[in-house]
């Protein structure tokens, strides 16, 4: 259900099992968006994170097609490594064509799902994947944290656990 509300372009809050520590979304608090979309970039600064323009987004590749989007072959859990995109996407590609990405495999659980079906769904085996905060904040630590980013903006769903929380239609 959370890949097809990808795949429909919906802005998705993702809260699973343990936190993370540090700067990076690692895929249990991110925000997930269609990479796609065009000016998805765009959507999630105005809508959900309200931070500069120029900031790139980064993302999550199933680990097995990394190669065939990125210049790096090793694997790259942590997002400690930035690589050029060997294709434009838009939403995660900074103004030199490279990304900060995240490999994911199946040691990843939920996440390594979630990839895999969106692939099935899209055909992209990657993920818009950024921070479960807001500009300035620190990453949600807790669910009311997460309710309250999803409450605050324009964020369509959020994923806690196995709860999917869709906001009421206005």
């Amino acid at each position: 259900k959370t890949a097809q509300l990808i795949k429909e372009g919906k802005i998705v809050g993702w809260y699973q099992a343990n936190g993370e520590v540090g700067p990076r979304a690692l895929g249990n608090r991110s925000i997930l968006m269609d990479p796609s979309i065009v000016n998805g970039k765009d959507i999630i600064n105005f809508k959900v994170k309200h931070r500069e323009e120029y900031r790139p987004f980064g993302a999550s590749i199933l680990q097995e097609y990394q190669s065939e989007y990125f210049d790096i072959d090793y694997p790259n859990k942590h997002m400690l490594y930035v690589g050029k995109l060997k294709q434009k996407i838009p939403s995660i590609s900074h103004t030199d064509n490279s990304c900060r990405f995240q490999t994911v495999d199946s040691t990843d659980g939920y996440y390594y799902k979630l990839l895999c079906e969106f692939k099935k769904l899209s055909g992209l085996p990657l993920l818009l994947n950024t921070s479960l905060n807001l500009g300035g904040k620190p990453i949600a630590g807790s669910k009311r944290d997460a309710l309250e980013i999803l409450y605050s903006t324009d964020m369509d769903v959020l994923v806690y656990g196995d709860e999917l929380i869709m906001k009421e239609k206005k």
